[in-house]
């Protein structure tokens, strides 16, 4: 079996941490360098569910794309969710090891799972000084409508869904997809000159101004949605390397449902006419 400071330098290989942005905090929360490592858990977020699903499967190393301390803490006591997190995770001799922009930069990375997972050919980064991003095509152009679709069917299910906006039936066979939050990439996505762009958390007023410019058709699924695929190539490679090195590593992909909206209501509202327009 290996020891965890084995596996961590594997990791660091595929993701390596000099590739993160500055203000990120990647790396190893916390966790033993000399415990052995048996089974590995993957997932997006750092939460009480996950740590809790690595506590039942008795994993000693869980894999997240998000930090759990983003932005720095003074304490790490169980009486903050977080501290219950690494409380809970240190108390199972649990270590908790984060892959966040140096997972999205990796190639492949995280916005290679996501065309993977929609089932696009990728043929080149979307920004290419750093990797970010993937320009892709479709082997059969389709609508905006059907390329929505194919989303919502391929990416998992979550209480947001599918956002589309853009001529519904216009044709679709480049599109620029991005894991994670992508509406910085505007600039990019419209001197790719995609047909579409499909990514997460688009803004109002970056949305509105990308269909007043442009023809091109944007797809918001859920953040969670757009990463989670990234878990599952994580996996695999992890497993590649298991078997490489004689490991007999257990691997799991966490199927707990992160993302934070819980349920979604449309409008059933009979008003619609413009804002201040008479009743």
């Amino acid at each position: 079996m290996p020891r965890l400071s084995e596996v961590l330098a594997e990791l660091d290989a595929l993701w390596p941490p000099e590739r993160a942005e500055q203000w990120d905090a990647v790396g190893t929360v916390c966790g033993d360098p000399d415990a052995e490592v048996t089974r590995v858990l993957f997932a997006v977020d750092p939460v009480q569910e996950v740590a809790d699903e690595a506590v039942a499967l008795g994993a000693q190393l869980v894999v997240t794309h998000h930090p759990l301390y983003l932005r720095g803490t003074t304490t790490v006591a169980a009486s903050t969710f977080k501290g219950r997190v690494v409380h809970g995770l240190i108390k199972h001799d649990i270590a908790l090891h984060v892959a966040h922009t140096n997972a999205d930069t990796a190639d492949p990375g995280v916005s290679d799972a996501l065309a993977g997972a929609l089932g696009l050919r990728v043929v080149g980064p979307l920004v290419p000084e750093n990797g970010l991003g993937r320009i892709c095509e479709l082997d059969v152009p389709e609508t905006l409508r059907d390329f929505a679709a194919r989303a919502a069917r391929r990416l998992p299910a979550t209480a947001q869904g599918i956002r589309v906006a853009g001529d519904l039936d216009a044709p679709v066979r480049r599109v620029a997809v991005s894991g994670g939050s992508g509406d910085s990439l505007f600039d990019a996505v419209r001197a790719a000159g995609v047909d579409a762009f499909l990514t997460a958390d688009l803004r109002h007023h970056p949305a509105s101004e990308a269909t007043q410019r442009t023809p091109l058709g944007l797809v918001d699924a859920a953040h969670w949605a757009t990463e989670w695929p990234w878990c599952e190539l994580a996996a695999a490679q992890l497993d590649e390397i298991s078997d490489r090195n004689g490991w007999n590593l257990r691997v799991h992909v966490s199927t707990t449902v992160t993302d934070p909206w819980a349920a979604h209501e449309p409008s059933t509202s009979a008003h619609h006419t413009s804002p201040g327009a008479p009743n």
